[in-house]
């Protein structure tokens, strides 16, 4: 998952001027945990999915662990077709503007809900199977063009490179 904050300033860099040009983008590279569901609210087309990104990594006393972030996803967009491709399991790249929501759990324990509208959604790879549109390459379903790249290599290496990483 990545984390990007971005400040765009203009001439004016009075802080009432920053406030208003201030920008938080999250981007996250996941997979689906269940099928999207496409809905139409006012009138407007929203496909609405969730992505799990894991995180694996060594503690100080070298156990191998594993994080997972859920992020809750809310697509607006009139390119709906898309949503015969988001099927669980699928590796999607998202990003868009994060909203995080606390609240409290049935256990009575402070938690929180990490949401994203969505910007920009590309197809990567495919679902578990190997099967399937996309399979392999990426598939731009927002706005701009995006380069075809084969991921299932950088997938696998990524995987099998992650305990000689030098930090």
């Amino acid at each position: 998952m990545f984390f990007t904050f971005e400040l765009r300033a203009q001439p004016d860099t009075s802080i009432k001027h920053l406030k208003k040009t201030a920008m938080i983008k999250l981007q996250i590279v996941g997979n689906l945990g269940k099928d999207c569901i496409v809905k139409e609210v006012n009138g407007k087309n929203v496909i609405n999915f969730s992505v799990a990104h894991t995180e694996r990594y060594k503690d100080a006393q070298g156990n191998q662990k594993e994080r997972t972030t859920w992020v809750e996803c809310a697509y607006w967009t009139d390119r709906t077709a898309v949503g015969q491709y988001l099927k669980r399991g699928q590796m999607v790249y998202a990003e868009g503007s994060p909203e995080a929501d606390a609240y409290t759990n049935k256990d009575n324990q402070p938690a929180a809900t990490l949401r994203m509208r969505v910007s920009n959604l590309q197809l990567l790879g495919s679902a578990k199977d190997g099967q399937g549109a996309g399979s392999g390459n990426v598939t731009n379903a927002g706005a701009g063009t995006s380069p075809v790249v084969k991921t299932s290599a950088v997938a696998s290496s990524v995987d099998a490179d992650a305990d000689d990483l030098p930090f």
